[in-house]
């Protein structure tokens, strides 16, 4: 490892803080564990209450005050009454408030603290739209009470229901749901009588809202793989926090994902336009709220006196095959590489997750899993890392010649003249054929496999809730060490597949610098030394999968260069072709010679184009 290793190693780290800092750029102080979750548990226990409720219709209620009240005014009072419906994979329960969704529980599921995994469930969630009750006046659908129509069991194994109101002089307003057996999907039809006086102009202006709550351990690095994506004229786009965008064009979906579910509102014939806005994050460590969105979508009807209005809800996991057979590009809201880091997606969608899948058909552990991608990757890149173990086996045959070097050029004070070792060692290295860049091909090689697998470890729900050895979930950090409160740059835990990141690239950071030319600048020769005790603070809070692979990767590492140096490679035979390589002609680019004359005359202090001082001859 020499000058140009090590400043790759720093280009690693650069860019690793880099990637960081742009994913984690909204990201707080590290949520201490074991603080109050009694919103997000209250809101799950209230969901379950409907447990108890049996599936009534919805009859209109007037009392007294407001008996006089006819139409759509009408349904503006009213108690609410819940129904359930049920399938293979959740469990939706829907109001006659509004006539839709208030609660949907994933059944195969649960959250950290051991809840089932319950969206949809805050009053912050809304889907609703503007209708004319009267020529004067307007109601959100949201705040009207439907009639229901009941629960109906379809041939096919899926399960139906709608809602009802009623307005005057015909008009009514009817939304109508159906859920598959084994689907995460619920299509969703509005159906509208009488629309070209219930709409103004033949447009109706759809408004939803949804919140998503803190299922994971760690709700700060959950915020972190949130995202707010849509589908817009077939480009898929996403929306930054705290920030909003104006959509004018077709829209086909819009989703709010949170690191391993998203709920996505579909448009069977696209919304023509509007807008999404990424609500307030809130700040409060304590707070479960992971993320508010808000989108308002535009669909142009016509003045059709009976129109429809298809539309589907997705609300489920973050699965790329679910994902990619519900909607066109959904997929995308699985992180496999976005934005600045998009040229990752390849390598995890042809290689990594075929690869991974492939082990995970014949074998149980996650763990074992991960260590096999591992060993791919590794055998991938051998032909490259071999060419890189060559080199720096010429650099150690080297090493002899370049301490006689020093010596040569140490005056009698002992001060070293590193300017003409730098371009007597240059010259060296030509004549001996030896790529002083060769030893930065590991460290190149290791930037797009760590982002990918950054990016597929931290969006892959399948490790969700997998143990291995004593990590108790792979998505997730293992904390086998845990403080008493948060300390900076750590968290309040230390997680034990770090260390082993960080002990064994430390092991790799000896066995390089052993090898090598010693380093004159002090900087560059403690360099290797530190960055790995850098991955302490960059690893600790990430998916324990990645530090396992990381670990993996690095014993791999150790045991390839051990064996390439001690059994493969004949260091008498680099020897004798770096003396032959020697008697050959050599020549010199225009490049090289200009490099030359430039340390030349660094090394004399006066550059070609620098001028002599007044008075000076």
């Amino acid at each position: 490892m020499d000058r140009n290793t090590v400043i790759g190693f720093v280009l690693l780290a650069v860019l690793l803080f880099l990637y960081l800092f742009l994913s984690t750029r909204n990201s707080q102080e590290l949520q201490k564990q074991k603080q109050a979750y009694d919103d997000s548990v209250a809101r799950v226990q209230a969901t379950k209450k409907t447990d108890t409720v049996a599936a009534v219709k919805a009859t209109p209620y007037i009392d007294s005050t407001h008996s006089s009240a006819v139409g759509f005014q009408r349904a503006e009072y009213g108690p609410e009454k819940l129904e359930v419906i049920e399938n293979d994979l959740m469990r939706v329960t829907f109001s006659n408030k509004g006539g839709q969704p208030k609660a949907v529980e994933l059944k195969r599921y649960s959250s950290a603290n051991h809840k089932p995994v319950v969206l949809l469930n805050s009053d912050f969630d809304k889907l609703s739209y503007a209708i004319k009750t009267t020529p004067n006046t307007s109601a959100q659908t949201a705040d009207l009470y439907f009639e229901s129509g009941g629960i109906q069991k379809n041939a096919d194994g899926s399960q139906s229901i709608s809602f009802l109101v009623n307005g005057d002089n015909g008009k009514s307003i009817t939304h109508q749901y159906s859920i598959p057996k084994d689907s995460y999907l619920i299509a969703f039809n509005v159906k509208a009588n009488g629309a070209n006086s219930l709409f103004d102009g033949g447009l109706v202006n759809i408004h939803w809202q949804n919140q998503a709550t803190k299922h994971e351990r760690n709700v700060t690095y959950e915020r972190q793989q949130s995202q707010i994506g849509y589908l817009q004229d077939g480009d898929f786009d996403y929306v930054f926090s705290k920030s909003q965008k104006k959509l004018d064009g077709p829209v086909q979906w819009i989703s709010a994902r949170q690191q391993f579910f998203n709920s996505t509102l579909i448009a069977e014939k696209n919304f023509n336009n509007g807008s999404v806005e990424w609500n307030h994050q809130p700040s409060s460590d304590t707070s479960a709220v992971v993320m508010k969105m808000s989108a308002d979508l535009q669909v142009k009807t016509g003045l059709e006196n009976v129109v429809s209005i298809p539309m589907q809800l997705y609300y489920g996991p973050n699965e790329f095959k679910v994902l990619k057979k519900t909607a066109p590009d959904l997929d995308k809201m699985v992180n496999l590489g976005q934005g600045f880091y998009s040229f990752v997606r390849p390598i995890n969608k042809f290689i990594v997750m075929p690869v991974f899948d492939f082990f995970k058909k014949f074998i149980a552990s996650y763990g074992i899993v991960i260590a096999l991608l591992t060993l791919f990757i590794r055998l991938l890149t051998s032909p490259l890392v071999y060419t890189s173990y060559l080199s720096g086996a010429k650099m150690k045959a080297l090493r002899p010649e370049i301490d006689k070097m020093k010596l040569k050029f140490t005056d009698k004070q002992g001060n070293v003249d590193n300017q003409q070792v730098g371009v007597e060692q240059m010259k060296l290295f030509r004549e001996a054929g030896v790529n002083p860049l060769g030893g930065c091909i590991p460290a190149l090689l290791q930037i797009p496999i760590f982002f990918a697998l950054y990016s597929f470890f931290s969006s892959n729900i399948a490790l969700r809730g997998e143990s291995f050895l004593w990590a108790k979930d792979l998505s997730s950090y293992d904390d086998v060490i845990r403080f008493g409160s948060s300390v900076w740059m750590i968290g309040d835990h230390i997680s034990l597949f770090t260390i082993t990141a960080v002990v064994t690239s430390f092991l790799i950071s000896i066995y390089n610098m052993n090898m090598t030319p010693d380093q004159s600048n002090p900087a560059l020769k403690y360099m290797p030394y530190i960055f790995p005790f850098v991955l302490l603070f960059i690893f600790n809070n990430l998916p324990s999968a990645l530090t396992w692979y990381y670990t993996v990767s690095n014993v791999i590492t150790l045991a390839l260069q051990f064996v390439i140096q001690n059994y493969i490679i004949d260091h008498d035979k680099i020897l004798a072709k770096i003396e032959e390589h020697r008697k050959k002609p050599k020549t010199k680019s225009k490049w090289q010679e200009r490099f030359e004359q430039v340390q030349e005359a660094q090394r004399k202090g006066q550059l070609p184009n620098q001028k002599p001082s007044p008075g000076k001859k």
